[in-house]
């Protein structure tokens, strides 16, 4: 898997958790203690988050950083 694949992977995978979760950009942010526009960026495919910020973000929305990836 590439980097662009792996990113929008991500962006796709993040999206769709969050809506089924019922959680915002703005939640997470507050949840993960990363910046909402860092979570719109990842959503967006602009920045490549590290594995530190999969697992925040995975934490808090209860999955694991595989269900982010893949």
């Amino acid at each position: 898997m590439d980097n662009k694949q792996l990113n929008k992977n991500i962006a796709d995978n993040l999206r769709q958790i969050r809506a089924k979760k019922r959680i915002s950009q703005d939640k997470l942010a507050e949840l993960t203690e990363i910046s909402q526009q860092y979570i719109c960026k990842i959503e967006n495919e602009k920045v490549n988050p590290s594995i530190y910020v999969l697992y925040k973000i995975s934490k808090e929305l209860e999955i694991t950083v595989n269900d982010l990836i893949y």
